[in-house]
């Protein structure tokens, strides 16, 4: 699916004459990267002059700009926050890193669970960024009265 149709497709889901969240091909990932310690090396808050001159993680960079390239969305999200954006922002330019959006404020200290209408799939980053691989796994998720 070229980048135009996603767009389109993304501002005109109408379900019973209302406009409703749009829900993407299944053939295209809507990837939510972290940039600290995710492609680059992990850079808290209390330290921004290091955020500029830190150097990517290259095997991220080609991975991310392929998918990229594949058509899919690339978001970072990231726990810096809005006074990074523009040495964020300028880094990932001055790096070559090819992305859609920039969300600013993930809150800090990991032990993430994310809760949402829409299928969300997470992948742990643990040092190096590969083609992804299906792996069966355990999962919690909400009780809907029928494992009783």
């Amino acid at each position: 699916m070229k980048r135009q149709e996603i767009d389109a497709f993304l501002h005109q889901k109408v379900e019973n004459g209302e406009l409703i969240s749009p829900v993407l091909p299944e053939e295209v990932k809507n990837y939510l990267i972290d940039i600290d310690g995710t492609i680059t090396e992990d850079i808290p808050n209390e330290e921004p002059d290091r955020m500029a001159t830190c150097k990517p993680f290259e095997d991220a960079k080609i991975t991310c700009n392929k998918w990229y390239d594949q058509g899919h969305m690339i978001c970072f999200f990231t726990s810096r926050t809005e006074d990074h954006r523009i040495v964020t922002e300028n880094w990932l330019k001055h790096h070559g890193f090819k992305y859609h959006t920039l969300l600013m404020g993930k809150p800090r200290g990991g032990n993430y669970h994310w809760i949402d209408n829409h299928l969300v799939k997470a992948t742990r980053y643990r040092g190096k960024f590969t083609d992804l691989v299906e792996k069966e796994v355990t999962i919690q998720v909400f009780d809907d009265g029928k494992n009783q």
